[in-house]
C-alpha cells in the first residue's frame, strides 16, 4: 500500500484575468462575470523541500485538495513514476474551462503530461507530454474542460522532484475577429502576455514585397561560452531593404540576451517582448560575493533583430547566434528571417538634402 503524502500548498498573489481570448460558447462572458465574484488564480508551489523563508499560505476555496503520490514502478514494469493530483471544484456553473501552466525542469525522459479525471475515474483530457526536452526551465499551458472533470493529475517518471509549480486561473470569453487574408494564428491566453505562439512556415512565403523564410524550426539548444554556437546558411538572390530576424528563446537571461552575428559582423543582442513582471515565470539567481539579482525566464520569449542590410550579401550568408557571458543555456526554435524588398504599392519618402 503506497501512502500519500499531502504537501503544503503554496499560493502567489491573485491575479483577476477579465475577456481573455477563447473561441468556445462554455464559457462566461463579461456581462455574466459581473453579477458574482471573480474566482480567485491559484499558485500551487510543488517543489518538495520547501524554500528558505517561504510562507505557507491559503489556496482558493475551488482547489480542494493536494496530494504526492510517491512514485512507483508501473504495470508495464516501466520506469517509476510520481503523480501529483490537484483536486478542483468549478467555482460556479459557468466556469467550465481552466487555465494551467506549468513549471516544470525540461529534462529528457522526465516530461510531465496533465490527465483529466471524473468522479468515475474515466479520462477527461490527457494533454500529450510538455517540453521539448531541452534540459532547461522552462513551463507549458494547457486549456483543460472541466465539465465533469474533478481532479487532475501531472504524470512525472521518477521522483517528482522536476515538478516546480503550477499557475492555474478560469478562462472567461469575448468575441475575437480574425483577418481573413492574413495567417490565421492561435493563441492560447496567456495571463502576463497577449504574444501570440511564433510559427515557422514550412516554405518560403512572398507578402507585400517580404519573403519569410524559416531557418529552424525545431528548438536548438544554446550554451555560454560558445562565440559562435548556433550557425545558420542561407542564400538571397537580391540585396534587401532590411532584414529582420525573429526566433523564440527558452529561459533566456532577460538582461543578457544572445549576440547575433552576422558574415562575421557582431550586430548586437536581440531585443526580448517581455511579459509583465508579476509572470512566475521569472527566476532570480544570485551569484556568491555578487549582490545583484539576474533573472532567467523559464518559458518562451519572443526574440527579434533587425539585420543591416549592407552585411548581407547576394548568395550564401552566415548568421550565428551565441550566448555570451552571463547568458546561461538557453534553447531557440522557430527561427526564421524575413526580407523586405521593393514593392509597387509601398509608401516610400525622398527626403532633399540639407
Amino acid at each position: 500500500m503506497s501512502v500519500r503524502l499531502t504537501l503544503a500548498i503554496f499560493l502567489a498573489a491573485a491575479c483577476r484575468v477579465c475577456a481573455q481570448e477563447a473561441l468556445t460558447d462554455a464559457l462566461p462572458s463579461l456581462a455574466e462575470m459581473i453579477a458574482q465574484p471573480i474566482p480567485e488564480s491559484a499558485w500551487l508551489d510543488l517543489r518538495q523541500t520547501a524554500p528558505r523563508n517561504s510562507k505557507t499560505q491559503n489556496a482558493p476555496a475551488w482547489v480542494e485538495a493536494l496530494t504526492l503520490l510517491p512514485a512507483e514502478t508501473t504495470e508495464t514494469g516501466g520506469a517509476s513514476k510520481s503523480i501529483f493530483r490537484i483536486r478542483v471544484a468549478q467555482p460556479g456553473p459557468e466556469y467550465h474551462v481552466l487555465f494551467f501552466r506549468l513549471f516544470f525542469d525540461d529534462k529528457v525522459n522526465q516530461q510531465p503530461e496533465l490527465v483529466a479525471w471524473d468522479e468515475s475515474g474515466t479520462h477527461v483530457l490527457r494533454s500529450g507530454t510538455l517540453g521539448v526536452g531541452m534540459n532547461l526551465p522552462s513551463s507549458d499551458s494547457v486549456l483543460i474542460p472541466m465539465t465533469g472533470a474533478s481532479a487532475i493529475d501531472i504524470e512525472v517518471p521518477g521522483d517528482g522532484k522536476t515538478i516546480r509549480a503550477a499557475y492555474l486561473d478560469w478562462m472567461t470569453s469575448s468575441e475575437v475577429a480574425h483577418p481573413v487574408n492574413a495567417e490565421h494564428r492561435d493563441v492560447i491566453p496567456e495571463p502576463f502576455s497577449s504574444v501570440p505562439a511564433l510559427h515557422a512556415p514550412p516554405e518560403d512565403m512572398e507578402n507585400f514585397g517580404t519573403v519569410t523564410a524559416t531557418l529552424a524550426a525545431d528548438p536548438i539548444r544554446i550554451d555560454e561560452g560558445a562565440q559562435r554556437n548556433t550557425v545558420f546558411q542561407f542564400p538571397i538572390e537580391a540585396q534587401p531593404l532590411t532584414a529582420l530576424l525573429t526566433f523564440e528563446i527558452g529561459n533566456p537571461t532577460i538582461d543578457a540576451p544572445p549576440e547575433i552575428f552576422v558574415n562575421g559582423q557582431d550586430i548586437g543582442p536581440v531585443s526580448l517582448t517581455l511579459p509583465d513582471l508579476a509572470d512566475p515565470a521569472y527566476r532570480g539567481e544570485v551569484e556568491s560575493l555578487t549582490p545583484q539579482m539576474h533573472f532567467h525566464y523559464t518559458g518562451w520569449l519572443r526574440a527579434q533583430k533587425i539585420v543591416p542590410p549592407a552585411i548581407l550579401k547576394v548568395g550564401q550568408n552566415d548568421l550565428a547566434v551565441a550566448n555570451g557571458v552571463g547568458g546561461g543555456s538557453s534553447a531557440i526554435r522557430a527561427t526564421q528571417i524575413q526580407l523586405k524588398y521593393i514593392w509597387d504599392k509601398s509608401d516610400y519618402l525622398l527626403r532633399a538634402g540639407h
